[in-house]
């Protein structure tokens, strides 16, 4: 898939509920953070930021591995809006740019699945009709790597300094588009 046949990238990073002992299970996981920053294809120039928390309902105690893993606390979750008027926010947001082709992308297939997870459970279409691009694969193959990175170890592999909280969705999506020159294979990395 060709990203110059869009005129935008929307990169997109999420952040859920989780726990270290297995007591959430992957498919009781819930968003709790939506990053997303809208990117032109033809200069990767950053054109307009999205962020939310969102309020989750299954498990709706943050575990304090959660907590320490994303920085985000009980108090901006109790006060966030739901998963529905989280994602009615988030369409509005991108309304704006309804004229124009766009393409969708996150690093790995886990937020395109969360996404998916959390619209069936909420009885709500997918919040996003362009097509979806796995940004790590995407790194790997543009780098001729031969494994697939997560996204600290492919900014430290370029050269990028990793900038805000690490798991948090705004901060890592802003970190991802720092990547995307190394994910079009416009820059190589430096051995």
């Amino acid at each position: 898939m060709n990203i110059n046949n869009y005129d935008y990238c929307l990169v997109i990073d999420l952040e859920a509920t989780c726990c270290d002992r297995q007591t959430i299970p992957r498919n009781q996981m819930e968003i709790i953070e939506i990053g997303a920053v809208i990117v032109e294809t033809q200069n990767l120039t950053s054109v307009r930021e999205f962020q939310t928390f969102v309020k989750p309902v299954r498990h709706p105690i943050l575990t304090d591995f959660c907590h320490q893993l994303t920085s985000i606390t009980q108090a901006q979750v109790d006060q966030a809006p739901s998963y529905s008027e989280a994602v009615k926010n988030f369409k509005t947001w991108l309304s704006e740019y309804s004229d124009f082709r766009f393409i969708w992308g996150s690093w790995g297939e886990y937020d395109r699945q969360q996404f998916e997870q959390d619209s069936q459970f909420h009885h709500l279409f997918f919040p996003i009709d362009y097509p979806h691009i796995n940004l790590k694969k995407m790194f790997s193959k543009s780098q001729n790597l031969k494994g697939h990175y997560g996204m600290a170890e492919a900014l430290k592999m370029a050269g990028i300094t990793l900038e805000g909280t690490h798991h948090r969705g705004i901060d890592d999506t802003r970190n991802i588009v720092k990547l995307m020159p190394y994910i079009l294979g416009v820059k190589k990395l430096q051995n």
